[in-house]
């Protein structure tokens, strides 16, 4: 459904395209702009990381976060049930990454000992060897699309925004957080 603007002036129409009623809090024209220059950011960011890790490393982000994950756990090993929550990924995606990055020797499944039911996956040195080689370009390529672009000030404001949206999207705080050292 495309975007649909609020009523140009009180009682203007009491419902919109698809339902939406009179009384929706319409985003301004200056939240719009925020909200979309995030949206529009967020997708860009994650594009550059893509392209650099395929280009420089043959790994599709995913992919590197997967063998990132896995190397700061325990043991470099995760569930698979673990590893999907950490990477917000749904069970079939990762099956189908995690078949490939075994194919190609980075990581090894098995069963859990004494609960068969239970996929664990494990970094192999392979795949430490390939993360440890993928990183340095990777962080550089942070640096550049975004700590280099902000001053120390916006960094600390960038995670005070991220902390307080996290707040509202996981109030639980089941998931995981970063602490200050």
């Amino acid at each position: 459904m495309p975007w649909v603007p609020a009523p140009t002036a009180p009682g203007a129409g009491s419902t919109c395209r698809g339902g939406a009623v009179a009384g929706t809090r319409w985003l301004d024209e200056g939240e719009q702009r925020t909200w979309r220059t995030f949206l529009m950011a967020v997708h860009l960011l994650d594009g550059a990381l893509d392209r650099q890790l395929r280009r420089d490393s043959g790994l599709p982000h995913a992919y590197y976060q997967a063998l990132a994950m896995l190397s700061e756990a325990p043991d470099r090993s995760l569930t698979m049930t673990e590893l999907a929550r950490i990477l917000r990924s749904s069970a079939s995606r990762l099956s189908h990454a995690v078949a490939r990055l075994e194919k190609e020797g980075l990581v090894r499944r098995s069963k859990r000992p004494g609960d068969r039911r239970t996929t664990v996956v494990s970094l192999t040195p392979e795949g430490m060897e390939v993360l440890r080689e993928a990183a340095p370009g990777h962080v550089e390529e942070v640096r550049r699309v975004l700590f280099d672009t902000l001053s120390p000030a916006q960094v600390a404001q960038l995670e005070e925004i991220s902390e307080a949206m996290l707040g509202a999207l996981d109030p639980e705080g089941a998931e995981p957080r970063y602490p200050r050292s």
